[in-house]
């Protein structure tokens, strides 16, 4: 099922949160051995909408009326917005070893045993966060 919403994603004020920029990035990777990629399941459908957006996203079938409860697919700022909530759950680690791009989490570490450690972090994290990855998807 497919929902337009063109009419509400033209009066939603835009979020203009910047994607990371490539240069930087390889300048955060110099020195890093280790990698891991984390793939969160479901991306932005991990967020859930205030009780009082619910009405906003409705939409009616043959079967019924229906509210998402979280995060739909269309939606203007849902890619930016769970953007943000990434760079807010791993603040104090971006930079040092994590480099988050929108719902996927690359953990960098000089060896081995420092990886293991950034990784426990970033589980840790994800837990305490209530966020899913999909690990069949990771690397």
């Amino acid at each position: 099922m497919c929902i337009d919403y063109m009419q509400l994603n033209k009066v939603i004020v835009k979020n203009k949160y910047p994607l990371p920029r490539i240069d930087d990035l390889f300048d955060q990777l110099q020195g890093a051995r280790v990698f891991s990629k984390i793939d969160l399941r479901s991306g932005y459908h991990q967020l859930k909408f205030w009780d009082s957006d619910n009405l906003k996203t409705a939409f009616r079938t043959r079967y019924g009326h229906y509210e998402f409860l979280v995060m739909s697919f269309g939606l203007t700022n849902a890619p930016t917005t769970f953007m943000h909530l990434m760079n807010s759950v791993f603040q104090p680690y971006l930079d040092s070893f994590i480099v988050v791009f929108i719902d996927d989490i690359l953990v960098y570490s000089r060896s081995q045993e420092e990886h293991a450690q950034h990784l426990k972090i970033v589980l840790q994290r994800l837990r305490e966060e209530k966020l899913y990855a999909r690990f069949s998807k990771c690397e």
